[in-house]
């Protein structure tokens, strides 16, 4: 009869086994925070105006391009990092030093009272509302 040494590989792995998963799950947290680099919104209405308000934390306003063109508001930031001053973070999992941002308007903005405003790491922007007095309504009769 012939001894054979028992070997548990299991109790060697498990260590292996907790950090492939934890790659893992890590590999797909990144994942998805590098797709979804878009800042959260949170869009107001009154009676007078809309506000909308974006999520940027770290951002100067400087950093900032707001555009109107037709009906199309669009939101850019990209935030200048000077070589040599980037922080070696352990897990960053928020940065937001560029991404872009649409919003197509109803017609009743009035591209006159837009405004823009960045205090506390978000950026308000307040849409004026056209005078309904003033909007043309015209009965069509039909012939």
């Amino acid at each position: 009869m012939t001894l054979v040494n028992f070997n548990n590989k299991t109790r060697n792995t498990a260590p292996y086994f907790n950090n492939v998963f934890d790659s893992l799950f890590t590999e797909a947290i990144n994942k998805n925070l590098e797709v979804n680099k878009v800042p959260g919104v949170n869009i107001l209405e009154s009676a007078i105006d809309y506000k909308i308000e974006i999520a940027a934390p770290g951002l100067n306003k400087e950093d900032f391009q707001i555009n109107l063109k037709k009906d199309t508001l669009s939101v850019w930031a990209e935030k200048k990092v000077a070589e040599g001053e980037e922080k070696a973070y352990s897990r960053k999992e928020f940065d937001y030093y560029s991404f872009a941002r649409s919003f197509v308007l109803p017609e009743t903005i009035d591209a006159e009272k837009i405004d823009a405003a960045y205090l506390n790491g978000i950026l308000t922007l307040t849409l004026g509302k056209k005078d309904e007095s003033k909007l043309q309504t015209k009965e069509i009769k039909v012939s």
